[in-house]
């Protein structure tokens, strides 16, 4: 008795079938839904937890209606207690170890990414699953980017790496392969910030290694939009609404400057999105009535800012200012859409400690630790602060990178940072086009070689809820 499958493999391998259209051989001899693993990208918060057991319930129950077995559907953040789990390439000696027997694919997801399970296997079929693939949608750089380290000056273009909201897959060869090179040649132990590209190269391994495969059925459209009918992954066409939006006096902002940016960066906050802030503070080196600003007693460093971070934090938890739900720090050249922030905050508790912005890590290889990076704008509930503050945790020096010393004091917690990747550190020229078209932004940072307004008024300026797929607004899409 030899099943449908046994026969396709062995058909393929003779060469007597070949799959490369979506027939109804293709469907045939397609790979079982138990050689498929999926992992989606999840995050320890108890709102990202509801998203991705939605987006499990689903996989499983389209997987019902395929087969008697269900494929395995991993979430990404319960699988260890390693911090460094969401940097991918730690994991991969667990996931070679325990499915480089039995299973063909590791399939990495997002908790908005919408899969049609019967496309997808018919994509997968197409490839031969005992070599070395990476499929993914490409996205690919315009100019060389400070994010990325500025790879490949010369020609920013040329290298691919993936949009996970659109899925991404590894062959389980592949897996085994960079599972054992990640156990025989320890990983770099520094930053984590563009997690996508950063994967790509390691995979590429400056050419040794496999290119991103791009699979046109990996896609990024809106579900409910033509265009998506071919496709084996969607996105869901609605960012998610948890309810009535938090309030303008809901968040308490704070704002880092300094006596040689008063005239210089203040300006652009002013004319930009300061009047969406009900209570907002100016953090300077300098007392300048006309702002105005506050001197925290804290001088001005060139380089991080821990100590006046700190100094913020208990001036949010005393009676100085407004007791409010919410903390959003920013730089004075972070650009921010206050109204959407506002959107995104109804879907988190603040009785829990949230720390929410654009993560990076550091170390994470080693037992290192994430943290949000302060130029996007880094948010706390109030609950995150008085438990940051009654640790003792504090600055080891004034000038200290105030980011990452709250990254370790929160690790040391033991307490989540939750990644929004609507915050931006760097500009939007510093992000793949294809990427950002997706997204309604909620900011970005730094004033280099732009005109700050110009970006806000095309970026981040409009309504509370802007739908990515109508463009940011009509004018914008067709700049995309």
């Amino acid at each position: 008795h030899t099943s449908h499958l046994d026969i396709g493999d062995s058909l393929q391998d003779l060469g007597v079938v070949k799959c490369n259209s979506l027939s109804h051989l293709c469907l045939l001899y397609s790979p079982d839904l138990r050689e498929i693993v999926f992992i989606i990208q999840s995050q320890n918060n108890s709102f990202h937890v509801r998203q991705a057991d939605k987006r499990r319930a689903d996989l499983l129950k389209q997987a019902q209606g395929l087969t008697k077995k269900p494929p395995v559907v991993l979430l990404l953040h319960s699988l260890s207690h390693n911090e460094g789990d969401w940097s991918i390439l730690p994991l991969l000696p667990y996931l070679s170890y325990s499915f480089g027997k039995n299973s063909s694919w590791i399939v990495f997801l997002e908790e908005e990414t919408n899969v049609k399970m019967n496309t997808l296997i018919q994509v997968l079929a197409k490839f031969d699953k005992n070599k070395d693939w990476f499929l993914g949608k490409p996205l690919h750089d315009e100019e060389s980017t400070i994010i990325h380290h500025y790879a490949f000056a010369e020609n920013p273009s040329i290298f691919k790496y993936p949009d996970f909201a659109a899925a991404w897959a590894l062959s389980i060869p592949l897996v085994v392969r960079l599972a054992n090179k990640v156990r025989d040649e320890p990983l770099k132990s520094d930053f984590t910030i563009d997690l996508k590209h950063e994967v790509a190269l390691y995979i590429w391994d400056s050419g040794k290694g496999p290119d991103l495969t791009a699979v046109p059925e990996l896609c990024t459209e809106p579900e409910n939009s033509p265009q998506a009918l071919y496709c084996a992954t969607t996105l869901s066409s609605e960012p998610p609404l948890c309810g009535e939006a938090v309030t303008k006096g809901d968040i308490f902002v704070a704002v880092k400057t300094c006596r040689k940016f008063h005239s210089e960066r203040v300006p652009v906050i002013k004319k930009t999105w300061e009047k969406d802030a009900l209570f907002l503070e100016y953090y300077s080196d300098h007392a300048d009535p006309t702002i105005p600003t506050i001197n925290l007693g804290v001088p001005n460093t060139e380089r991080g800012h821990c100590g006046k971070t700190f100094a913020i934090l208990q001036r949010f938890l005393s009676s100085a200012v407004p007791n409010t739900k919410w903390l959003l720090i920013v730089d004075d050249d972070t650009l921010i859409s206050i109204p959407r922030l506002q959107v995104l905050l109804s879907c988190y508790d603040p009785s829990e400690p949230v720390c929410l912005g654009e993560r990076y890590g550091y170390g994470l290889s080693q037992g290192g630790y994430s943290y949000i990076t302060g130029g996007g704008g880094m948010v706390f509930s109030r609950e995150a602060v008085v438990r940051l503050l009654n640790s003792g945790c504090k600055c080891y020096s004034n000038d200290a990178p105030d980011d990452m010393v709250l990254g370790m004091c929160l690790n040391a917690l033991g307490l989540p940072v939750t990644h929004s990747p609507l915050f931006h550190q760097a500009r939007p020229e510093d992000y793949a086009r294809d990427f950002l078209a997706h997204q309604v932004p909620i900011s970005f940072h730094k004033h280099w070689n732009i005109d700050p307004i110009a970006v806000f008024n095309k970026w981040l300026k409009d309504d509370l809820r802007a739908n990515p797929s109508d463009g940011l607004n009509k004018s914008t899409k067709t700049e995309l």
